[in-house]
């Protein structure tokens, strides 16, 4: 099989362009710029483009397939060669379906967590030695790749964002995987630039749930009350299993699992109820409840997701990916519940298409308001790049609902008031989905304690 790759830099698509690379499959690619980690996993496998740029001379008749990445537009000129000579033209959701359809097919959604339940899957399969295929949206410790596809594998678990398919196919990813087993981990209104209306997002979820095959299993958080009324409603085919947080106690920092007492290493009421997702997925691929505790007290947690960056006696620094409103509470929740004779010093970095628009901005309110020192970060570059209109620090106050919060639109700024605390019997948890204007976190993790 011949596969092109227009955008191959993408995370996910990089990742598939490898595992089918180890499959067999003759692969090239392009995309007009190409950064870390892609390029050098790119280039140990010879799939690094030789140079950046669209050219139409990559695209023949003798291709087998075109996967096409979301970073690509309309009008590429690889594209419209392909539209042009009849190509099969892919989304990389629709070419992991075409890879998974003769398979189990589990599908992760939901507005968050679908990262750490994908992975607290992943990490109990492999550690019962499982053949298993996979998609997940982070790096995991164990694993090479985002992406494996295999002809053996009987099972793929799969992340399934919500996010469009692909510049000409506007449906959401996980639409398209066709799920026998599928979870949804809670609805919270995001991509405001695509779902306008809270009530356009939810639909996408409805619509999800009837992909799911017939007298397949949903699993879901009942205690998200617009999820579970809509799943109430629903009159797809399918098995309802609900989930909520399970019994546990914590004692000096660290979260314990009841009634065995199994020791965990994540915290946090949200990464309860993730595990209990996975416990309840692991069920149907008949992995029982002791074998999941037993696996699941070694597992650190996804990438970015409460990843401990430093720590030591009165100190722990923490990286999230929180960004929406929803994710930014429970991150900031779970480390005062967990550290209770802590201050927490929070910060978040606004980048996203709906955390710059303004009407969206309220969503915010109340969201920081557990943390004993609330920041707000915005790079002004931002705004330029999305051509929207730049926040002041009242616009930040009044929508975050929060006088004392303070907000930075300067990195040099921003780092050095970070550097001016008191960090004795303090915490410092930085959440963003981007780079802070590209300072390094770990160095700064470093200063704190010296």
């Amino acid at each position: 099989m011949r596969i092109h790759f227009i955008a191959i830099g993408g995370s996910a698509m990089h990742n598939l362009a490898i595992a089918l690379y180890k499959k067999g499959y003759q692969i090239s690619g392009s995309d007009d710029v190409i950064f870390e980690p892609a390029k050098s996993r790119l280039d140990k496998y010879g799939l690094l483009p030789l140079e950046m740029g669209w050219q139409e001379s990559r695209i023949s008749t003798g291709l087998d397939a075109v996967i096409l990445g979301m970073h690509a537009r309309i009008d590429n000129p690889e594209l419209l060669k392909a539209q042009e000579l009849g190509v099969k033209i892919y989304s990389y959701p629709e070419y992991i379906y075409e890879q998974s359809k003769d398979k189990l097919r589990v599908v992760i959604g939901g507005s968050h967590g679908k990262t750490t339940i994908t992975s607290m899957i992943l990490h109990v399969l492999n550690y019962y030695n499982r053949d298993f295929d996979y998609l997940v949206g982070a790096q995991l410790a164990g694993f090479e790749t985002m992406v494996k596809v295999t002809k053996e594998a009987p099972v793929m678990i799969i992340e399934g964002d919500e996010y469009l398919s692909s510049p000409i196919d506007r449906r959401p990813k996980f639409h398209l995987y066709k799920a026998n087993v599928a979870v949804i981990s809670g609805i919270a209104w995001d991509h405001i630039n695509v779902f306008p209306t809270y009530a356009d997002y939810t639909l996408q979820f409805e619509k999800f749930i009837d992909t799911i095959e017939e007298n397949g299993t949903l699993i879901y958080c009942e205690a998200d009350a617009d999820l579970n009324e809509m799943v109430l409603q629903s009159k797809a085919k399918v098995n309802k299993i609900g989930y909520a947080i399970p019994a546990h106690e914590i004692a000096n920092g660290v979260t314990y699992l009841l009634p065995e007492r199994t020791a965990l290493k994540v915290f946090g009421d949200h990464n309860l109820m993730n595990l209990n997702a996975a416990k309840e997925v692991c069920k149907t691929l008949n992995i029982n409840a002791e074998e999941f505790d037993a696996a699941i007290s070694s597992f650190t947690g996804a990438a970015k997701r409460l990843e401990v960056i430093a720590a030591d006696e009165s100190t722990n620094v923490y990286k999230d990916f929180a960004h929406s409103p929803s994710k930014l509470k429970a991150t900031i929740d779970a480390v005062k519940a967990q550290f209770t004779d802590r201050k927490l010093v929070a910060c978040i970095e606004l980048h996203t298409f709906s955390s710059l628009n303004k009407d969206f901005l309220k969503e915010y309110a109340g969201a920081m308001n557990q943390a004993d020192e609330a920041i707000v970060f915005i790079d002004l570059k931002s705004f330029e790049q999305k051509r929207m209109e730049p926040f002041s620090e009242e616009d930040v106050q009044q929508a975050f609902d929060n006088p004392k919060l303070k907000f930075f639109n300067d990195a040099t700024k921003l780092k050095a008031y970070l550097l001016s605390l008191n960090y004795k019997d303090a915490n410092l948890l930085m959440m963003s989905s981007g780079n802070y204007a590209g300072f390094d976190l770990p160095e700064l993790a470093a200063a704190l304690s010296r």
